[in-house]
């Protein structure tokens, strides 16, 4: 259940509040269509993670100055608040699944074993046995990185088995900065690697990290320009 936030209520209820729990904060308008399809898929992922997150709504026509100061001249908007600082944001109604992965950034949901028998199959050569594996694990951003990242280490060119071998290695940012490097080089005689299974990759290994994570935001933006 989300709860109304004015401008004398933030400090204490997203500010203070965000030093314990992350709080998202929908800043949405009665007029607003797009609010009202958003309101209820974002209150639906607060409820499926209750006591983990808290779900704030502030009306920007009420609320004018926290509008303001947050500048939200476009409604719906969506920031996320830890330790008293927005760390991530979205805009616009956005479908489920964006919603969900958005939450689950910001609130990882448990391990899931197949993902760690996936690896150690990885570990073991046994490729195929772990993209079975894998494929059982629909939905999943870290599922669907590591399936990528092992689709790309058959028969990678230095720079990419590199940037790989960081991932398997654990160097998580240095192997998302390796992989950023492969995208932003000019192509070669026979192109670059799979564009699609690289970003696949980097997802999934900033999933790991989670949102709150520095750099995240950067490397987030890098990556949409290297495609984009």
């Amino acid at each position: 259940m989300a709860i109304d936030v004015t401008e004398q209520s933030f400090e204490t209820d997203v500010i203070e509040a965000s030093k314990r729990l992350p709080v998202v904060v929908d800043f949405w308008a009665e007029w607003c269509g797009p609010c009202r399809t958003l309101g209820p898929v974002l209150e639906k992922a607060a409820e499926e993670r209750e006591g983990k997150v808290v779900l704030a709504k502030v009306d920007t026509d009420r609320n004018p100055n926290l509008a303001l100061q947050f500048q939200t001249s476009s409604i719906p908007a969506v920031k996320a608040f830890r330790d008293g600082e927005v760390v991530s944001e979205f805009l616009g109604a956005q479908p489920p699944a964006r919603v969900e992965a958005f939450f689950d950034a910001l609130v990882p949901p448990p391990p899931d074993d197949r993902i760690e028998r996936a690896r150690e199959l990885h570990a073991e050569g046994k490729d195929d046995e772990a993209i079975e594996l894998l494929g059982t694990a629909a939905g999943s951003f870290e599922a669907d990185g590591l399936a990528a990242r092992i689709e790309l280490s058959r028969d990678a060119p230095p720079e990419l088995a590199d940037a790989l071998a960081k991932l398997d290695a654990g160097e998580r940012e240095a192997g998302i900065e390796a992989l950023l490097a492969v995208l932003e080089a000019e192509p070669g005689d026979n192109g670059r690697p799979d564009p699609e299974a690289i970003r696949r990759a980097i997802v999934g290994t900033l999933t790991e990290l989670g949102q709150g994570s520095p750099g995240a935001r950067e490397y987030r933006r890098r990556l949409a320009a290297a495609l984009y």
